[in-house]
């Protein structure tokens, strides 16, 4: 019994917001929708009102939908809703996309592969690299007409597709793009939840929650085929949800549908009313024998399913299958999809019913017939794994080797998915398989546990490994060792780790083996967190040894920058030093390879070097690094190495650089689940901004990394969290808020808490805090612990901040000569180790205080060559905190480029190369074509896009180019 009525019944608010929202995305706004209601409320029908009124209005409208059945297939609801479009897109519109997004989305989408080239892949942990790529294909296909992207079912959708949905909720395409979702309340994954709640929080997606139809509403639905006392019985049986009502009214036959209520359909799990799982079963009982059996091989390859792979589960010709399936059309069973020879059921309820209903062992056999047509198709490993799955014998090692083989194609995309797979295969492996093989699987499947941010699963797998290393296995328990240390880190657990580390080792006969310095190196590390340094020192120190009667490089140079951490943070700067020199010549005599296999040895020493204020070596040291871990798809030291190379850049004056990687470090964190990572590179980022003037953005972030941080109890990474929201507090006129952040979460007035030249740095920021406040005595006591602090780490940029803040102490006290001579050597030191901004911020301090002893000549030269710095490193906000010095000495600012107007707001604020990029904009340039024309990164341009959006107020580049066209019609901003 088909629909009784074509129209949309009832809905009518629903609808009204709907078109409200579809007429903004006709302005040029993206948005988010959430339609949310139980099985059978209409949320289906209401996308597809939704799309046929988008469609009148000109938009491209694609739709995919999550499958229950096919839960671990990567990005499956993104692959059904685009791949059948990009496969017949115009290669124009495809080579308008960078040559690394283009890579990115020839791993996401099959229709895609051929885009695939040598080029480096992102790394596991990198893989919003993948979330970007398919942002900017959104962007690509609204650039010509607004898109409305319909993904239902997602209460179903597969681990990477709610990744990459939360990325795309957290951060919209720039793009006319619509997302319209739906959900079912008590079905949806707590990742799903959480992403949705965030973006409905943040006022970017609307959500709309289905309710029941009145009686008069199902009187229409039902139409006159249905007399008025049966459509109120059936009104009271349905509770007025649509498909129920629909469902019943198709049975006609009471007698039937009572016969058939106890006939387990297992769809009361759900909530089904037995009513209406007794009259679908009525329904398909209905159904001729072959009918009937093409629709179970149907339920088994799949919704949507192809009529080939439904032939092969139900063995029958495929002639056959359509004869059947068009009898399905005509019942309203099956329907069309937009993409040929592919079809869906009525109601995902439709295909539960009819798959739970047919017999066990012959869906056994449907899955193994489908499993062998796709391989003799040539199907990937991860499309054949849900049947093998389904189908397999335990002790099948084909079959495990499959499941295996899908694990290791979806790790780096959805390693949660991967993760499933590789239990499927231990699970088939034979009672007889070696031991070793189990752990190694067991292994992998905590590796992708641990990408998933499945901590506590990760670990319990990590302990089974343990238990099931063969005694002489020592190489090989000692990895299983670190790695379930490493996860007991991420869990906070840093004592068990410890003692885990520690027993081990003592476990080993042969102390000086590589496994053994492996350890010893770990320990060191471990140590660090637990403020152990005297032990660290100790472990360290017995990893050198070891390591050199080994004669193993890379695990001596590992080994050494370790030791060189413990000497720096016990006061032996001297014996830091030679051993850092020492670690770097084992390190450059590396090749790749030899790295490639101890990529610790470049993470451990770049981290040392940074805090050593070794920043160019560590520049060096940590790209070679980070390049080779992503040539060999190591993705291990990832985050690490963003958070040394973000603080590098940072000093070094590589803004622009430093905050596009330490974006990217959130990015992958959240991905993570791995709050540590997340609080440094949230606080990171902070401090980047701070330096570059975007106070706003310093805050926020900062913010969330000491929201993040309250939780791990008092160490140095919630100390630094705190201090650098302290600083950007400062820097917007909250001086008391700073100064009560920095004493409470930082260790008091010496700020103890925090390690290395940063003390430094935020005691010259707390002195600051007391000169604003007008508490001398306060601010001289904090430059002087920072002096203190300087003298025992002997450190260069501890010595430089100390200066600077003994130098603000001086020139509050009317000591102008005294304090320009303190902040000129802060200069110089800053200087000679190669931080430039910090360098400037010390000579703009210095051009107050020699302007006010009265050498305006020496306090001009010293200003213009601060301005000339902080320009060409981005730092704005500071330049025209120069030049704003210059001019109070009579000096006209000249620059080649226009900045933004100070307080100005919308286009007026936009600086020279801003407003560039917007009139690119407006002549439809995408962004690699802006790119390549102004000589930027993409990422650049990004970084520039949001600022914009953010200046003028517009959330898509149609408002951008309107509001540039609408200023420069009025001779506005845009003109100049």
């Amino acid at each position: 019994m088909p629909l009784h009525t074509e129209d949309l019944v009832g809905r009518a608010e629903e609808m009204s917001s709907l078109d409200r929202v579809l007429a903004e995305l006709d302005q040029g706004s993206s948005a988010a929708i959430q339609l949310v209601g139980e099985p059978g409320i209409g949320k289906t029908r209401l996308l597809a009102e939704l799309a046929a009124h988008a469609d009148a209005l000109g938009q491209l409208v694609l739709s995919g939908s999550a499958s229950e059945l096919e839960r671990d297939l990567p990005f499956s609801v993104f692959v059904d809703a685009l791949d059948e479009f990009v496969r017949g897109l115009e290669q124009s519109r495809l080579a308008a996309l960078d040559d690394d997004v283009r890579t990115e989305l020839a791993h996401v989408f099959p229709a895609l592969t051929a885009l695939a080239t040598e080029r480096e892949v992102a790394l596991q942990h990198e893989r919003y690299r993948s979330h970007r790529a398919v942002r900017e294909l959104l962007e690509q296909l609204a650039s010509r007409q607004p898109l409305v992207l319909v993904l239902d079912d997602l209460h179903w959708a597969d681990s990477a597709s709610v990744e990459l949905l939360g990325a795309l909720l957290r951060r919209p395409p720039a793009a006319a793009v619509l997302l319209a979702l739906a959900v079912r309340p008590r079905q949806v994954p707590e990742r799903l939840s959480a992403a949705l709640e965030r973006a409905h929080r943040a006022e970017t997606l609307t959500r709309i929650e289905l309710g029941a139809l009145s009686p008069e509403e199902a009187r229409t639905l039902l139409g006159d085929a249905v007399d008025s006392a049966d459509t109120t019985v059936l009104y009271v049986d349905s509770g007025g949800n649509p498909f129920y009502l629909e469902q019943l009214a198709r049975s006609h036959d009471r007698a039937s549908r009572a016969a058939a209520v106890h006939d387990e359909t297992s769809l009361a799990e759900i909530g089904v009313p037995s009513t209406v799982a007794a009259a679908l079963t009525g329904e398909l009982a209905l159904l001729s024998h072959s009918a009937r059996l093409v629709l179970e091989g149907a339920a088994v390859a799949g919704d949507p399913f192809e009529p080939e792979l439904a032939a092969a589960a139900a063995r029958m010709p495929e002639i056959s299958v359509m004869e059947a399936v068009d009898e399905l059309l005509q019942l309203d069973l099956l329907r069309t999809t937009d993409v040929p020879r592919r079809f869906r059921f009525r109601h995902p309820l439709v295909r539960r019913a009819v798959y739970e209903a047919s017999a066990g062992g012959w869906r056994l056999g449907a899955h193994e017939r489908c499993a062998e047509a796709l391989a003799a198709r040539g199907a990937t490993a991860s499309a054949r794994a849900h049947h093998v799955e389904r189908s397999a014998r335990e002790g099948d090692v084909g079959a495990a080797a499959v499941l295996r083989e899908a694990g290791e194609e979806a790790v780096r995309l959805a390693p949660a998915s991967a993760a499933h797979w590789f239990a499927g295969a231990l699970r088939l492996l034979p009672p007889t398989a070696p031991s070793e093989e189990r752990v190694e699987l067991l292994l992998a499947r905590a590796g992708a546990l641990t990408a998933a941010g499945r901590f506590n699963d990760s670990h319990s797998a990590l302990l089974d490994a343990i238990a099931l290393v063969p005694d002489d296995s020592h190489a090989l328990r000692a990895r299983v060792v670190r790695a379930c240390a490493g996860v007991e880190s991420l869990l906070g657990r840093h004592e068990q780790a410890g003692d885990r580390l520690a027993r081990a080792l003592d476990g080993l006969a042969d102390q000086d083996s590589p496994e053994a310095v492996a350890l010893m190196v770990e320990l060191a590390a471990n140590d660090v967190w637990r403020a152990r340094y005297a032990a660290m020192h100790e472990s360290a120190e017995r990893a050198v040894n070891a390591a050199r009667r080994l004669g193993d490089a890379p695990l001596t140079a590992a080994a050494l920058a370790a030791l060189a951490l413990a000497n720096s943070m016990m006061g032996s700067p001297e014996r830091a030093e030679s051993h850092r020199s020492e670690g770097m010549a084992l390190f450059e005599s590396l090749s790749d390879d030899e790295l490639a296999r101890h990529l610790e040895a470049g993470a451990r020493l770049a981290g040392v070097e940074l805090y050593l204020d070794r920043y160019a070596e560590a520049d060096a040291h940590a790209n070679r690094t980070l390049a080779v871990a992503r040539a060999t798809g190591q993705g291990e030291y990832f985050l690490v190495l963003v958070q040394i190379l973000g603080g590098v850049w940072r000093q070094r004056g590589k803004l622009a650089e430093a905050g596009e990687l330490l974006d990217g470090g959130i990015e992958a964190a959240r991905l993570l689940g791995n709050t540590h990572a997340l609080v440094w590179s949230l606080s990171g980022r902070s401090s980047a901004a701070l330096r570059v003037g975007d106070v706003e953005l310093a805050l926020v972030t900062a913010q969330e990394s000491v929201d993040l941080s309250k939780d791990a109890g008092e160490n140095f990474h919630s100390a630094e969290a705190a201090a650098d929201l302290a600083a950007a507090l400062l820097e917007t006129g909250q001086p008391e808020r700073a100064v009560e952040l920095l004493l409470g979460s930082a260790g008091g007035e010496e700020l103890v808490l925090i390690a290395g030249s940063p003390r430094a740095r935020f005691l010259e920021v707390l002195a600051r805090c007391w000169v604003v406040l007008d508490r001398h005595a306060e601010a001289k006591r904090a430059a002087v612990c920072a002096g203190a602090w300087a003298s025992a780490v002997q450190l260069p940029m501890a010595v430089a901040w100390a200066d600077r803040a003994a130098a603000a102490v001086d020139l509050y006290a009317d000591d102008p000569s005294g304090a320009a001579k303190r902040a000129l050597a802060s200069a110089a030191v800053a200087d000679e180790v190669g931080a430039p901004v910090e360098a400037a911020l010390s000579r703009t301090l210095a051009g107050r205080a020699l302007a006010q002893a009265g050498e305006g000549d020496h306090a001009a030269t010293e200003l213009q060559r601060a301005a000339r710095e902080f320009e060409a490193c981005g730092a704005l906000r500071y330049r025209d905190e120069a030049e704003r010095e210059l001019r109070k000495l009579g000096h006209h600012v000249h620059r080649r480029t226009r900045p933004g107007t100070a307080d100005a707001i919308g286009l007026e604020s936009l600086t020279a190369r801003e407003l560039e990029i917007a009139r690119l904009v407006v002549d439809r340039n995408t962004n690699p074509e802006i790119a390549g024309k102004l000589f930027l990164s993409q990422k650049t341009v990004e970084t520039h896009l949001r600022n914009i959006f953010r200046k003028v107020g517009v959330s898509s580049r149609v408002e951008l180019a309107r509001a540039v066209e609408r200023a420069a019609c009025a001779g506005g901003g845009a003109s100049h």
